[in-house]
Formats: structure tokens, C-alpha cells, sequence
């Protein structure tokens, strides 16, 4: 059982962790500086299968709104990570080869599609949702 006193652990977790879950986890983190839940709120992301590197339409899509995500490296979430996150929002991509059974928290699907490949303007469209969909949890988790 968690401490109610532990800051709220949300995953945000894909494949390759090379798109979608890595602009929702930096959205999450101007989420967490604007709001000032530092110590409330901590962030992992991570991949089943990390790619070697954030897609270049995604570091496009993020710096056309003025975020630098170029330093971003695509890392392996652990069955630790997710078992600890109160929250595991999976993107769409099924997030294979991890066990929702093991989840101890909630577990979100937010089904959008991948953006490697695809045009500027698709990859803005789905950048965008992504930044509504973590500013809603946030409103969320704010109010619980």
C-alpha cells in the first residue's frame, strides 16, 4: 500500500518511446512547472522497445511551438516503473510486451497514431491532441 503522502506517479509509456509518449512527457513536465506540483507529481517514460532516437518529425513538430526536445533519448521502461506509477497512459500502440495485469494503477489508452512518417501538419495534429490530453489529466489530478 502507498503512502498517501508520495507524490502521484504517472508512466507515459509506447513501443519506442520516440514520439507520442515523449511529447506527452514533456508537455507533462510544463504541466507539473506551470502548476507547481513539484513533489506531487513524478514523471517516467519509457518504451518496450526503445528506438535509438526521438523521430525528427517529432523534435519538428515540438520546436514549431517552440520546445526543444533534441536532447530526448528513448529509454526502456521497467516493469518496476509501471508497477509503481499510479497512472500508465499507454499511446495507441498497444504498449507490447507489458502486462496491464501487473499495472498497480490505472491504466489509459489514449489510441493516437503514430507519428513516425507522417506530414508536418498530421504530426501537429496529433502533437496537439496530446498537450490537450495531458493539460485535461492534469486538471484532473488536481482536483481528485
Amino acid at each position: 500500500m502507498t503512502d498517501p503522502s508520495d507524490p502521484i506517479q504517472v508512466a507515459f509509456v509506447c513501443v519506442q518511446n520516440a514520439g507520442r509518449s515523449q511529447m506527452a512527457y514533456t508537455f507533462a513536465q510544463r504541466e507539473v512547472a506551470d502548476r507547481e506540483l513539484t513533489g506531487e507529481i513524478d514523471l517516467v517514460t519509457g518504451g518496450t522497445r526503445p528506438a535509438d532516437h526521438v523521430h525528427d518529425e517529432v523534435n519538428r513538430a515540438m520546436h514549431a511551438v517552440g520546445i526543444d526536445i533534441s536532447d530526448q533519448t528513448p529509454r526502456e521502461i521497467t516493469f518496476e516503473e509501471t508497477q509503481e506509477s499510479d497512472y500508465v497512459i499507454t499511446m495507441g500502440c498497444s504498449a507490447e510486451d507489458v502486462c496491464p495485469a501487473g499495472w498497480a494503477g490505472e491504466n489509459r489508452d489514449w489510441n493516437l497514431k503514430d507519428p513516425d512518417g507522417k506530414s508536418a501538419t498530421e504530426v501537429g495534429r496529433i502533437r496537439d491532441e496530446i498537450e490537450r490530453r495531458v493539460a485535461e489529466l492534469f486538471d484532473e489530478l488536481e482536483s481528485a
